[in-house]
C-alpha cells in the first residue's frame, strides 16, 4: 500500500529498513512518497553469532542487496531504520544482560545503532522487532488516519513481543522498554484449570502474558500440564520441544486437547489487553505471530476468543477493533522504514 507521504509531493530520495534476525537480515526501501518499493523478502545471513563486527556488515550487506533489487543508487539513501530482537534501550544499546540472539558476551551493552550509523555516515533510527511490527501494523490499518490514531499489538513467538503506538508513533518509554507486554502480570481467575500449577515465565515472573502465551509457555507450562491428564494423547510419545511445536497443527484440525492449548493463550491476550484498555485506550488491538499465520478458521476462532476476553466499556468497543499484524514476515523491516522515512522528512523540511 501507500503510506502518506509527510513531505508533500514526493523527491526521490528513499529510506531503507532492516529487519535483524538471529539467522537473517530482511531489507526493504520506502519511497519518500510513502511506496513501498520491494513486495517480498530479500534477506542474507545476519550473521549475529560471529560478533558485532560481522553482524554490522552483514547489515551494510542488506542495504546493498535490497538497492540492487529495487535499483536505487546509494546516494539516494536518507535515512535508514533498523530494528533487532530485544532487550535494548531506546538509542539502540543491546541490553547488558544479553538475550537469545545476542548471547555473546561483546553484544552486551553494544550501541547497535550508533556502529551503523558510523559505518554507513547516515541517519540511522532504532526500534526493537516488536515496536517495528507494531508501528508497521497501525500505519497499514489506519493508512492516511494514521497521525491520528493509537494501538497495541501483541506477537506470539518463542516468547511475547509487542508495541504501542500512539499517534503514529511507537511510544518507546525512559529506558526504550516500553511495550514489553509479555512480562504484565494478568489475572488468572477462570483463565488457568483447577489445580493447574501457577505459569512461570523464563523472566521470573509468575503469571505474566508470556507464560501463556508464547511457544516457550507452551512447552514449560501448557503443554505439561494438559499432556499429564492425557497419557495417551500423540503428543505424550513425542519429545516435548517438537510437540510444542506440533500442537497448533492439531488445534487446526480440531484437536480437543490442542483447542484447549490455544484456548488458554487467547484468554491470555483478551486479559493483556483489558490491561492495555485502561492505560492507553486504543483504536485497536492486534494480534501476530505462528499462531495467527495458519488456517483461516482456526485464525478466526483464535481472534474471536481474544476479543470475547478482552473486556471493554461499550463506548470502547464501539470505536476499537481486533486485527492481525499483516505480512509479518517482512513486517519488522517495514516497520523500521516508516520509523525511518518520518525522521528524514523532518530533516528534509528543516533543509
Amino acid at each position: 500500500m501507500t503510506f502518506p507521504s509527510p513531505v508533500g509531493s514526493a523527491p526521490p530520495w528513499v529510506v531503507v529498513g532492516i529487519d535483524n534476525g538471529g539467522t537473517s537480515n530482511n531489507a526493504t526501501v520506502l519511497s519518500a512518497g510513502g511506496d513501498f518499493l520491494v513486495d517480498r523478502l530479500v534477506e542474507v545471513p545476519s550473521r549475529v553469532v560471529e560478533g558485532t563486527t560481522a553482524a554490522v556488515e552483514a547489515m551494510v550487506e542488506a542495504l546493498a542487496k535490497v538497492l540492487e533489487v529495487t535499483d536505487r543508487p546509494r546516494s539516494a539513501v536518507r535515512a535508514v531504520g533498523l530494528d533487532t530482537p530485544g532487550p535494548a534501550s531506546a538509542d539502540g544499546v543491546i541490553s547488558s544482560r544479553g538475550s537469545t540472539n545476542f548471547s555473546d558476551p561483546q553484544w552486551w551493552g553494544f550501541d547497535v545503532r550508533g556502529a551503523l550509523e558510523d559505518r554507513l555516515g547516515l541517519p540511522v533510527v532504532y526500534n526493537n522487532d516488536g515496536n517495528a511490527a507494531a508501528l508497521y501494523a497501525h500505519h497499514e490499518h489506519f493508512g492516511a488516519d494514521a497521525l491520528g490514531r493509537s494501538s497495541v499489538s501483541a506477537i506470539v513467538g518463542t516468547g511475547l513481543g509487542g508495541g504501542v503506538v500512539e499517534r503514529g508513533q511507537v511510544v518507546r518509554g525512559a529506558a526504550g522498554m516500553a511495550g514489553e507486554l509479555g512480562h504484565v502480570v494478568i489475572p488468572l481467575d477462570g483463565l488457568l484449570e483447577p489445580g493447574q500449577p501457577l505459569p512461570r515465565c523464563n523472566c521470573g515472573n509468575e503469571g505474566d502474558a508470556e507464560s501463556i502465551a508464547s511457544l516457550t509457555g507452551i512447552l514449560n507450562n501448557l503443554l505439561p500440564y494438559w499432556l499429564s491428564g492425557h497419557p495417551d494423547h500423540p503428543l505424550a510419545a513425542m519429545p516435548t520441544a517438537a510437540a510444542a511445536k506440533a500442537v497448533r497443527g492439531l488445534a487446526a484440525d480440531g484437536d480437543e486437547l490442542a483447542l484447549k492449548v490455544f484456548e488458554q493463550q487467547a484468554k491470555a491476550l483478551g486479559r493483556l489487553f483489558t490491561i492495555a484498555a485502561q492505560f492507553t485506550d486504543p483504536h485497536a488491538y492486534f494480534v501476530g505471530g505462528g499462531v495467527v499465520e495458519t488456517e483461516p478458521d482456526f485464525r478466526s476462532w483464535f481472534l474471536a476468543t481474544v476479543s470475547e476476553n478482552t473486556q471493554l466499556r461499550v463506548e470502547q468497543r464501539t470505536v476499537s477493533t481486533v486485527g492481525l499484524i499483516p505480512h509479518l514476515d517482512m513486517a519488522g523491516a517495514r516497520g523500521a522504514a516508516v520509523a525511518a522515512l518520518s525522521v528524514a522528512a523532518r530533516q528534509s523540511a528543516d533543509s
